[in-house]
């Protein structure tokens, strides 16, 4: 079971993570590092630099893991288009008696064009099979700073009461470990899934096999409870690795590169999680 939240790490988990440097975040996402903002802002705009909060966030002791950013839809948008960093602590990891290491991750996206505030949603990163997961708004719901008022305190407060919720994942993942799943259990849970990531006009001409779609890759995945079944299906749907039929012809399916898309699908998936385990 899943059952503390632990304050120090062994040099082991610390070869887990890479953090990125800051010109490592220009090569990936540059929007992050806008000077000023866009053109189209209006005068009452307020403009704090990502780069800032990412200083703030390190203060804080939670480094950059991974960026991205959108891709712009016109060029005056471009280089202030949406983005988004994620952000893991050394500090804080959960522990599962079973060897299940758990990462939590803070997932931040904000843009310079005006049209977003800084938004922070939890997340988390399966040691075991490098699975990022994005807590559903059930037990996390986002946070919205404006960028008019950002303060380094208002961050500091905000990640210390998301941190302060980390129990209740803690239980929702020991619930859904306790959670013994029936073959046609499995099946129900993977058909559910499915629909985050295809709409119901696209499902009814797609042909999926649900039992591809549950079978681990990995032995350490291997289990018929629902925290296991759950991260299979998950890793499948996000990284496209399955295949199904349309018009008679046997297709691969893509990985979901766009990260709204992602985070979408992550969170309607935690959701479907949840509900199965009441």
């Amino acid at each position: 079971m899943l059952n503390k939240i632990r304050v120090m790490m062994n040099s082991e988990d610390l070869k887990t993570a890479k953090y990125l440097t800051k010109k490592n975040i220009m090569s990936m996402a540059p929007s992050v590092f806008s000077e000023k903002p866009s053109d189209e802002v209006s005068k009452h705009y307020t403009h704090i630099p990502t780069e800032r909060v990412i200083d703030d966030m390190e203060l804080l002791g939670w480094k950059p893991i991974e960026a991205k950013e959108v891709k712009a839809r016109k060029n005056s948008t471009k280089g202030y288009q949406k983005h988004l960093l994620v952000f893991r602590n050394d500090d804080v990891v959960i522990n599962g008696d079973d060897g299940d290491t758990v990462f939590p991750q803070i997932l931040m996206t904000n843009s310079h064009d005006g049209k977003n505030a800084f938004q922070f949603q939890a997340g988390l990163y399966r040691l075991i099979c490098s699975n990022g997961l994005v807590i559903a708004d059930t037990q996390f719901e986002a946070v919205k700073m404006r960028h008019m008022g950002y303060t380094f305190e208002d961050l500091q407060t905000m990640i210390k009461e998301m941190v302060e919720k980390l129990p209740l994942t803690v239980e929702s993942m020991n619930k859904m470990k306790a959670q013994e799943m029936s073959e046609e259990a499995i099946l129900d849970f993977a058909k559910a899934a499915i629909n985050t990531r295809f709409t119901e006009k696209e499902m009814k001409r797609i042909d999926i096999d649900l039992k591809e779609l549950t079978t681990p890759v990995r032995k350490e995945d291997k289990g018929s409870d629902l925290w296991s079944v759950f991260n299979v299906v998950q890793e499948k749907i996000v990284t496209g690795d399955f295949n199904y039929m349309a018009g008679g012809k046997a297709r691969k399916a893509r990985e979901i590169k766009n990260f709204k898309q992602d985070m979408r699908i992550n969170k309607e998936l935690f959701n479907v999680a949840l509900e199965y385990a009441i």
